[in-house]
């Protein structure tokens, strides 16, 4: 009795703020017979999962220590300041580094735009994570400095957000195991690189035709020049003499006879 392979399956981590909704759908189009699992891993855990084998690929937050890891940078995200909707601030289209100077400025511990303090002035403690410097921003206490995604995923009634130009930014990409790029893992490179799905890559080329075939298929396709009949062609038979060409030649005096006076 011999045991029956695994069907094939994709596992692809993604980090917050990440919202892979979009690939997925295409690879549910075009590998249904495939399933893919999605694996939600915070961006300081997201490396060490892929190194692990628990996901085939994963999107994770630049920067991350590339070693026995391939990645492909997709974008960079803007960073905006998460205020109190009832702060000076909100009245401003965007804020500079200088407009937060007099101000308490978290730096959580899962923070992902880099180990330097942010503009602002520092808190006595980071906050453990994300999550609750927005609860502390809620309650007054300071501001906080995020990628735009995850002030979207931590919205709340009360607050809001402005962008802060100049400030440290985030960068999204797509990353794996080296030593496991498979080809369900180039399936899904293509498929973030937006490679549609008749894309040549990995399809063999068209053979190429006898020198003999392509000279005939050139000529058949051309047409003859503009007042030039094709040859063969009863036109062309008419105008080099042929059965029904113009007069035909008479012995004799081809003139009218002269009138006699």
């Amino acid at each position: 009795m011999t045991v029956s392979e695994e069907p094939p399956a994709f596992r692809l981590a993604y980090v917050p703020g990440v919202t892979p909704a979009k690939w997925v759908r295409i690879w549910n189009e075009r590998l249904p017979e495939v399933p893919l699992t999605l694996v939600a891993v915070s961006a300081s855990e997201a490396p060490d999962l892929l190194r692990a084998g628990g996901a085939d690929a994963g999107f994770v937050r630049l920067p991350i220590d590339r070693t026995d890891l391939s990645a492909i940078p997709l974008y960079t995200e803007t960073t905006v300041v998460v205020i109190p909707k009832d702060h000076l601030l909100a009245a401003a289209d965007e804020v500079s580094a200088q407009d937060l100077a007099d101000d308490i400025v978290f730096h959580p511990l899962d923070d992902t735009l880099g180990p330097e303090q942010p503009p602002g002035l520092p808190a006595n403690e980071r906050p453990a994570t994300t999550a609750d410097a927005i609860e502390l921003v809620a309650a007054g206490v300071g501001l906080l400095l995020v990628p735009q995604s995850l002030a979207r995923l931590h919205h709340r009634k009360d607050l809001t957000y402005r962008p802060v130009p100049g400030a440290p930014e985030s960068r999204v990409a797509l990353s794996w195991p080296e030593e496991r790029t498979t080809d369900l893992v180039e399936e899904f490179i293509g498929i973030v690189r937006g490679r549609t799905v008749n894309s040549t890559r990995g399809r063999p080329p068209a053979p190429a035709q006898p020198k003999g075939k392509r000279a005939e298929a050139r000529g058949a396709g051309r047409k003859p020049a503009a007042g030039k009949p094709a040859a063969g062609s009863r036109s062309a038979q008419r105008g080099s003499g042929g059965p029904k060409g113009g007069k035909r030649g008479k012995p004799g005096n081809q003139g009218k006879p002269r009138r006699r006076s």
